[in-house]
Formats: C-alpha cells, sequence, structure tokens
C-alpha cells in the first residue's frame, strides 16, 4: 500500500480530464491524474473531430452554448493550429427538407452574431446551380438552394490529449496510465482520495487529496457507484465510419439532415479519405466494447448516397468504422438529439464534500469546462494561482513561419511527406523528433514504405508520451494507425523496429501483433485480410 499526498485527484485522461488535469497545475496545484487505460483512448477520440460552434444546437435554443462554443473554436485556432483548421461546409438545401432555406438562413445569420467580428468568414446562400458547380458531385434532384458555412476541424483529437497532458507534466502533474480506481474514500461526508490499482501490480494503492474530479466520461457512474446509489449518465452512441475517395467527392465537408428521421450528419474530407457519422442511439452497454452495428452502417451508407448518387458506397467500400459514448445527462425518454450538450459540474457535497463530477461536455469547450471546474476546487481549497488557459499556447504552436522552416528542414533531413506527418501530428514539437535522429541515424527508418512515420516516434511515444503497446503508438502517438489501413501495414515495421532496438523482445512483438489484429476486427478494418508479421 502506498499512500501519497496530492492536491486534486482527476480520474479520466480523456480530453476533459486531461484539460483539467492541464489547468489545475498551472495554477500551482499538487495534481494526479489516473487513466484506467492509455490516454484519449474513449469518447474523445471516436468523436467526429470537429471544432465547432453547433448549429443544430440553435434549434433547441443552447444560444449560450453555441457562443460559448464558437469562442473556444477561435481559442483553438489560435493556441493550436497545428491541430485545428478552418474548415468550409456545404449544406444542401431540397424540396422535400424538414428545414426550409429561410430557417436554415436564420439559423446561419444567427450563428455568425454569436461568433463575432473575430470569427471566421461569415455564411454564403448559393443557387442551386451555384453548389452545382463547386460540388458536382452532389445530387441535383429537388435541390433548390444550398448554404455555406465555417466551422473548424482537429485531425487528430488524440494529439490534442497528450498535449494537455504533457503540459500538466512539465507543470508537476503526476500522470499514471493502467491505474484504474477501484473505489473512493469517503469519511464525514467529505472526499478523501482513492485507492486505485496498476495494471502492472496486484496491491493497491492510496492517494490522498481533499478534491476528487470525476472526468470519466461514460464510466462516471461506474465510479459513483458506492456513493450516489443513482444513475448521472444517460449515453447516446455515436459511429463513423471512414470510406476513401470516390469520383466528384466533395472538396469541402458537407452537412446534411438525413432522409430516413431528418437527423443532421456530417459527410467531411478527413485524412486523406472521408468521415461519416454520426448516429445518435441510447447505449447501456459497457463503453470498452461500444461498436457500430449493421443497421447503423446501412443508415450512413444510405444517406451518403443519396446526397452523393455517383459514390457507389456499400459495405465493401468502408476502411474502418468506429464509435464511442457520449456521456450525456440521464434522460430516459424523449429525444436523443434534444438532451443538452451543456457540459454539468456536480459538487456531491451532501455526501462528499470536495468530490466533483463532469457530466456531458463537449471536445470544442472542454478548455473553458476545465476552467469552471478548478474555480470550483479553488473556491474549496484556496490557494493556487490565477487560470492561464485562455492564452496559453499548447505544446506545438508554432507560427506560420515557424512552421515553414520546420518544414524546409525536416523535408531536407527526411523528406517532405514526412515532414509534413510531423508537422500535423507533433507541430514544433516535431524538432524533438529530429533531434532524435540527429543523435541516432537508424532512427529515421519508415515504418513500412507507405507510411510516413519514423522509429524515432515510436521511441518519443515510449520514453515522452506515456505509450505502453502498440495500439497506443499507432492509434494515439504517430497516428498512422488512422490511415486508409488501419496502421495494419505500419504495424509489423514498428514491431520490427522496437525488437531490433532491443526494446521488445520477439515474443513480445508477436503478442502485440496479435493484440492490435484484434483492435482492428473491432473497427471491420478491411486491410485485416492481408498478412500481418514483423519479418
Amino acid at each position: 500500500m502506498v499512500s501519497r499526498d496530492y492536491d486534486v485527484i482527476v480520474v479520466g485522461a480523456g480530453i476533459n480530464g486531461a484539460a483539467i488535469a492541464r489547468d489545475a497545475a498551472l495554477r500551482g496545484y499538487r495534481v494526479l491524474l489516473l487513466e484506467q487505460g492509455d490516454l484519449c483512448n474513449g469518447t474523445s477520440s471516436w468523436s467526429s473531430r470537429l471544432i465547432h460552434g453547433g448549429l443544430r444546437y440553435l434549434e433547441y435554443g443552447e444560444l449560450p452554448l453555441v457562443y460559448e462554443s464558437l469562442h473556444e473554436r477561435q481559442r483553438l485556432l489560435r493556441l493550436a493550429p497545428h491541430l485545428v483548421q478552418p474548415l468550409a461546409l456545404n449544406i444542401p438545401i431540397y424540396a422535400a427538407g424538414r428545414r426550409p432555406r429561410w430557417k436554415i438562413k436564420t439559423g446561419l445569420l444567427l450563428y455568425d452574431l454569436l461568433a463575432g467580428r473575430h470569427g471566421l468568414a461569415g455564411h454564403q446562400m448559393l443557387s442551386a446551380a451555384a453548389l452545382l458547380a463547386s460540388e458536382p458531385g452532389v445530387n441535383p434532384r429537388g435541390l433548390i438552394a444550398g448554404a455555406r458555412y465555417y466551422d473548424a476541424q482537429i485531425r487528430y483529437p488524440e494529439r490534442l490529449v497528450v498535449a494537455q497532458v504533457t503540459d500538466a507534466a512539465a507543470h508537476g502533474a503526476r500522470i499514471e496510465t493502467r491505474a484504474k480506481v477501484r473505489r473512493l474514500m469517503v469519511d464525514g461526508g467529505r472526499v478523501r482520495g482513492v485507492r486505485y490499482q496498476r495494471a502492472d501490480e496486484g496491491s493497491y494503492r492510496d492517494a490522498v487529496a481533499p478534491a476528487v474530479i470525476n472526468a470519466a466520461g461514460p464510466w462516471l457512474d461506474e465510479l459513483l457507484e458506492d456513493v450516489t446509489g443513482r444513475p448521472l449518465l444517460g449515453g447516446t452512441k455515436g459511429s463513423h465510419i471512414i470510406v476513401p475517395p470516390w469520383p466528384n467527392a466533395p472538396r469541402r465537408g458537407f452537412y446534411s439532415e438525413a432522409r430516413s428521421d431528418g437527423r443532421p450528419f456530417f459527410i467531411l474530407p478527413w485524412n486523406g479519405m472521408y468521415l461519416i457519422g454520426t448516429t445518435d442511439i441510447r447505449y447501456q452497454g459497457d463503453p470498452s466494447a461500444v461498436s457500430i452495428s449493421d443497421c447503423e452502417l446501412d443508415y450512413l451508407l444510405s444517406e451518403t448516397g443519396h446526397i452523393f448518387p455517383g459514390a457507389g458506397l456499400s459495405r465493401a467500400s468502408v476502411a474502418y468504422c468506429y464509435a464511442g459514448v457520449r456521456p450525456l445527462p440521464h434522460r430516459p425518454a424523449g429525444v436523443e438529439g434534444a438532451i443538452t450538450r451543456r457540459h454539468i459540474i456536480k459538487h456531491h457535497k451532501r455526501v462528499a464534500r470536495g468530490l466533483f463530477s463532469i457530466i456531458g461536455g463537449k471536445l470544442t469547450t472542454h478548455r473553458n469546462l476545465a476552467e469552471q471546474a478548478v474555480d470550483r476546487v479553488q473556491r474549496l481549497l484556496g490557494g493556487g494561482g490565477r487560470c492561464v488557459t485562455r492564452q496559453r499556447p499548447l505544446p506545438g504552436c508554432a507560427d506560420d513561419r515557424a512552421r515553414d522552416g520546420f518544414l524546409e528542414e525536416a523535408g531536407a533531413r527526411l523528406s517532405p511527406a514526412v515532414a509534413h506527418h510531423l508537422w500535423a501530428v507533433h507541430g514544433a514539437g516535431g524538432q524533438q523528433i529530429l533531434a532524435r535522429v540527429a543523435a541516432a541515424p537508424e532512427l529515421a527508418d519508415r515504418l513500412g514504405n507507405a507510411s510516413p512515420a519514423v522509429t524515432a516516434e515510436l521511441i518519443h511515444g515510449l520514453e515522452q508520451e506515456w505509450a505502453v503497446d502498440l495500439i497506443d503508438l499507432l492509434q494515439r502517438r504517430t497516428m498512422v494507425g488512422l490511415d486508409a489501413d488501419f496502421g495494419l501495414s505500419a504495424a509489423g515495421a514498428a514491431c520490427a523496429a522496437l525488437t531490433r532496438l532491443s526494446i521488445w523482445d520477439h515474443q513480445r512483438a508477436t503478442a502485440e501483433l496479435e493484440a492490435y489484429r484484434r483492435y482492428a476486427a473491432r473497427f471491420r478494418a478491411r486491410a485485416l485480410a492481408g498478412p500481418l508479421t514483423s519479418a
């Protein structure tokens, strides 16, 4: 039994937990961040990968949420430009649609107004002919008009989480992954800390703190079972499919309504492919086992085919799929889309003073959520400095001049493809990868002929970014696991490299490859048909 004292313990290292740990550490608090798996291995990773204001939330009168989201979007564009970029989105308007042209125009006018003068470019209303001229693949049948507006996209939310945690650790936070909280320690109506167990140990550890923040996402109620006695969450499942480009595929994103149920969904250019989603279905199962259903898969294919009839998509077209559980407030009845996406910070002060639970929230608003959560802790504990995350850039942030200089240097030393990959994943932090290559040239070897990732990134992930296994390295550090083949072609090369460097032995490499294949099967990776070896 090991006991350590902290000011704040944060449970869960998705985007909310990571941002809370960072904010608290930057204010000078002693922080422990506990995660039962790897960083960003749940809901934050399986989103629509948008940093958006929530245009559809206007239908439900969520104006404060839209205002917050739009202004946080602008901050992320400024504080993490290597990860977050503007994205143009088209809305096709059909005669049979449930949302008429005037309603869409009114919503976009309000959206621009809430964004303010520092927002992205304002919307445009388009004629049917203008939309077809710019996007000839769109279904012209019944098309009466179009609209274009601007939001932002984050290619790799996983890297946003890693950046948050890196900054937290640089300011004194202790990070423990593969550390499952077994119970909350409550005494005399106050939280005293947590008891947790590391995956590599049989014994338990106690961590003592006067404030515990439950940011476990879909696992939130599991941790509260002995404290609240009633569910706080009513999760809904959101599923997505990833498909390759097709003839006359859109150059911009599309935001449309499904014919079958009127629910808005996205068709987004992403990572050289197209990301299509999402669904919204109540889910009560194990969040670790969530997966897309055949019904959802066919729904997304069919609705995309209606907007782009020339796409010819079928199940065989899908590179891979993913699904996640939104940790929304418990609402056992009603339309899923109407459940608020606002976050709730609940202080369990009647039964466990000092225990806070994070319910809901959005990828876009994580920074503001963290600020509010740590403000609550600060009022409880006293001390601490002021919040600095509104202005503080995230690790990897750099201006265009620094980016161009890095691309030139890395392109000359490695290759242009590797340089662009390193910037997309690490931003200015790519200099650390170049430094490793300079010290050990063999680390410049690529993970297979088709992969832009290099061996140095594996070492960096293991030594500096809390990666443990092959899934961590490919899915959430080098990001090649999100390529069209789900990283299966790079998996063998990665294991071979780590074996050559005596980091893993042959037995470990073989086990990692098999575990990665099982993981890929969960996401219906089309490339699984091929062999997977480290030879």
